[in-house]
């Protein structure tokens, strides 16, 4: 690997060739603002909120698409950077919609966040607000355009991740604003209902329906676990408050998955709490279910199954086992059946 230096902020460092002044400074923690930077999508440079002063240009390059080069010299905090930044931040300001307290996405803002850092207020430019209803019509996520910034990250992790294809820009100038094809609402589109735009979007633009209202970020703590659904692995972070699961998030440090999710692992976690899940044996008695003790069950079944094994054989018995349970429930299940029963009349409900 070939390194290059370059001297950043008065610092000489060393950095791989081939990164952008963006990853250079990350690499040495030294950090840029980005609304629309991704590592783990295309360059887009269009928020230009991670512009830096290099010496002998003349302009103040977005440093996420700009090549860092031998020799170059870069400025991330000079007067001009942090003045062209606190522009950017209130030409945002001027027609985005500051109803922050009654935003879902407080306290995870990242306009929110760079305008407190900058000192944004808002009285610079005073644009005309969008004014759009909230598309409700997706189960999972809910869409208000009047808050897009449009950085383009939902457009990318749809295309590039997710292979969809839904999201893409529409109309021009101040008209300008994402979403399926046509203009069709969320939940009339082709969307999958992954919930990789609602992860990736930095403002209340996108967000997930089954979590508003249900607490701040600062009220939510965070559990790392294995998704039940299927035998992949995905690893994400139940959101807990008060002792309940609330949602879902993705975990981009996550082995298996990093921040990717299907519809189940991160929306289908309203099992948990619903009260129609069964939490107690129950047995038919008189034609009627009642609640019964464990050991009652249990021996119960074991009867039933001796019975029938002993009136029509093993291979009278077959059981099917649940994407719900772990790896390790699973093997045990067509243990069970295999080394127990006697049989191999075993399924499965994720087979393909």
């Amino acid at each position: 690997m070939e390194w290059i230096s370059l001297i950043i902020d008065g610092r000489e460092v060393s950095v791989p060739k081939g990164l952008s002044v963006l990853e250079a400074c990350r690499m040495h923690d030294i950090q840029i603002p980005t609304l629309c930077h991704d590592k783990d999508l295309t360059d887009y440079a269009a928020c230009r909120l991670c512009i830096v002063q290099i010496e002998g240009m003349r302009n103040l390059p977005a440093s996420c698409v700009t090549l860092a080069t031998q020799g170059m010299v870069i400025r991330t905090g000079s007067e001009a950077v942090k003045d062209a930044r606190k522009t950017i931040l209130e030409l945002l300001i001027a027609n985005h919609p500051l109803d922050c307290m009654t935003c879902q996405k407080m306290g995870n803002c990242s306009l929110a966040q760079y305008a407190y850092e900058y000192g944004v207020s808002g009285d610079v430019f005073q644009g005309e607000k969008r004014k759009r209803t909230i598309d409700d019509s997706n189960p999972f996520i809910l869409r208000d355009t009047s808050k897009c910034i449009l950085c383009g990250k939902c457009v990318r992790v749809c295309r590039e991740e997710q292979v969809n294809g839904v999201l893409d820009f529409s109309s021009r100038g101040f008209n300008t604003q994402v979403g399926p094809a046509f203009d069709l609402m969320y939940g009339e589109s082709e969307c999958v209902f992954c919930g990789s735009c609602v992860d990736v979007c930095p403002v209340g633009a996108l967000t997930e329906r089954q979590m508003a209202g249900k607490g701040r970020p600062w009220e939510i703590t965070k559990v790392q676990t294995t998704c039940p659904f299927c035998g992949t692995g995905c690893n994400f972070d139940l959101n807990v408050r008060a002792g309940k699961v609330i949602g879902v998030t993705s975990n981009p440090e996550a082995p298996v998955n990093g921040r990717m999710l299907c519809v189940k692992g991160r929306f289908g976690f309203d099992l948990i709490h619903n009260p129609k899940r069964l939490t107690t044996p129950l047995i038919k008695k008189d034609g009627e279910f009642v609640e019964a003790g464990w050991d009652e069950a249990l021996s119960l079944a074991a009867q039933k199954f001796t019975d029938i094994i002993n009136a029509y054989g093993p291979d009278a018995m077959t059981a099917l086992s649940s994407a719900h349970c772990t790896n390790e429930e699973n093997y045990l299940m067509q243990k069970f059946m295999r080394a127990v029963i006697g049989t191999n009349n075993l399924d499965h409900c994720a087979r393909t």
